[in-house]
C-alpha cells in the first residue's frame, strides 16, 4: 500500500514538474514584443546643434553616427578631444562641459551605437561581425576620426567610455596622446556566456528587458550623489533614444554583444605610457573609488584626482568642480 502511494506520488510529482517544464518553454513565446507605436526617427529628434556622419564599417552599409562639435573657440588647433559617453547614456552626457573642452583645443562628442540618435542596427543589417561588441565599438571610434579626419587625440571617456578609451590606447597607441578617465568602469563586469543570450526564451524576451531597463529612471537616478540635481529636462536627453523606432531591439542586441566581452586587456593596463588622469566623485554608487585608485597605481603616467560631493557622472552633477579638477592637469600636459 505505501509503495502504491509513494509511487502515486512520484507519478504525479514528475506530472507537475513536466507541466512547469513546458510551461516555462512555451509561455515566453505567448508574450507579445513589439515595439512602442508613436516612436519618431533621429533627424526629427535632432537638437539645432546636432550633426550626422556615416562611418565604415565592414559588413554594413555604413552606420549613421549623430554627434556634436565645439565652435572652436580655441587657437589650438593641434589638441583634439573625442568624449566618450558611459552605457545607457550619450552625447548629451557632455553638455556641462563640451563649452569647456572647446576653449582648450578642437572637441567631439558622439552617440556610441545603439545611444543617443546614432543608428539602432537589427540582424539582418550587418555580415559577419557584430557592431555591437566592445572591439567594434574601438573599431568605429578609429572610424569616427578617420572619416572626421583626425589623425590624434585626447580620449575622455566615462563610465565605460573610460573603457573604451584604454582599449583604444591600447589598441592604436599612435593615434592616442592622452586620456582622461572618468569613474572608470575598467575592471566592471565580466564574460556572460554566451549560450544564455542564446536560449530562445531569452531571445524573444531580451527587448522587453531592455525596454525596462533603458526607459526606467532607477540606474541614472544611482548615478547622482542627489538625485534631485538630475532634472526632468536632463533625464529626457539621456532617454532620448528611446523615443527612436526599435530602440530596444537595438538595445538588447547591444546588452547580449557587450555581456559577453573579455576583461583580458586589464593585464595591459601598465602597457599605456600617455599621460593619463584618473577621475572620480567621491560617493559613485556604480564603479568603487578603490577601482580608480587602483586604475592610476597600475598606469605608469597617471594622476589621481578625487572629486568632492559627486557621484557616477561628475560632468554631468558638479561640472565646475570637474573641470577644476581636470583643468592644471590640461594645461599641464596640453
Amino acid at each position: 500500500m505505501k509503495k502504491s502511494l509513494g509511487k502515486k506520488i512520484a507519478k504525479i510529482t514528475l506530472i507537475v514538474l513536466g507541466v512547469i517544464l513546458l510551461l516555462l518553454l512555451i509561455v515566453p513565446f505567448l508574450i507579445p514584443v513589439k515595439s512602442p507605436e508613436g516612436l519618431a526617427s533621429a533627424a526629427q529628434l535632432a537638437s539645432p546643434d546636432s550633426k550626422f556622419i556615416t562611418i565604415p564599417f565592414e559588413g554594413t552599409d555604413g552606420i549613421d553616427i549623430h554627434y556634436f562639435e565645439g565652435n572652436k573657440n580655441s587657437n589650438n588647433e593641434e589638441t583634439v578631444f573625442i568624449l566618450l559617453h558611459g552605457s545607457l547614456f550619450n552625447s548629451y552626457t557632455w553638455s556641462e562641459v563640451i563649452n569647456f573642452f572647446d576653449s582648450k583645443g578642437r572637441v567631439y562628442a558622439y552617440d556610441q551605437i545603439p545611444y543617443g540618435l546614432s543608428e539602432k542596427l537589427l540582424p539582418g543589417d550587418w555580415e559577419e561581425t557584430n557592431p555591437y561588441t566592445q572591439d567594434a565599438a574601438i573599431e568605429q571610434l578609429f572610424s569616427f576620426m578617420d572619416t572626421m579626419k583626425l589623425q590624434k587625440a585626447v580620449l575622455v571617456g566615462n563610465s565605460y567610455g573610460s573603457t573604451l578609451a584604454v582599449k583604444a590606447a591600447l589598441t592604436n597607441p599612435d593615434r592616442i596622446v592622452g586620456l582622461i578617465l572618468g569613474d572608470a568602469a575598467v575592471y566592471l563586469g565580466g564574460e556572460m556566456p554566451s549560450w544564455i543570450v542564446q536560449i530562445p526564451q531569452i531571445k524573444h524576451l531580451g527587448p522587453l528587458f531592455a525596454r525596462g531597463l533603458g526607459s526606467g529612471d532607477s540606474f541614472f537616478n544611482q548615478t547622482y550623489l542627489d538625485p534631485s540635481k538630475l532634472s526632468k529636462e536632463k533625464l529626457d536627453l539621456i532617454k532620448i533614444n528611446t523615443k527612436i523606432t526599435n530602440w530596444d531591439f537595438a538595445l538588447w542586441e547591444y546588452l547580449s554583444a557587450w555581456g559577453s566581452a573579455s576583461n583580458d586587456f586589464i593585464s595591459n593596463i601598465n602597457k599605456i605610457n600617455q599621460p593619463v588622469l584618473v577621475v572620480s566623485g567621491d560617493s559613485d554608487n556604480i564603479v568603487p573609488i578603490e577601482d580608480s585608485r587602483k586604475l592610476d597605481t597600475e598606469l605608469p603616467n597617471s594622476t589621481l584626482e578625487i572629486i568632492e560631493n559627486s557621484g557616477h557622472v561628475p560632468q554631468e552633477e558638479t561640472p565646475e568642480l570637474f573641470i577644476k579638477a581636470i583643468e592644471p592637469w590640461l594645461d599641464l600636459n596640453f
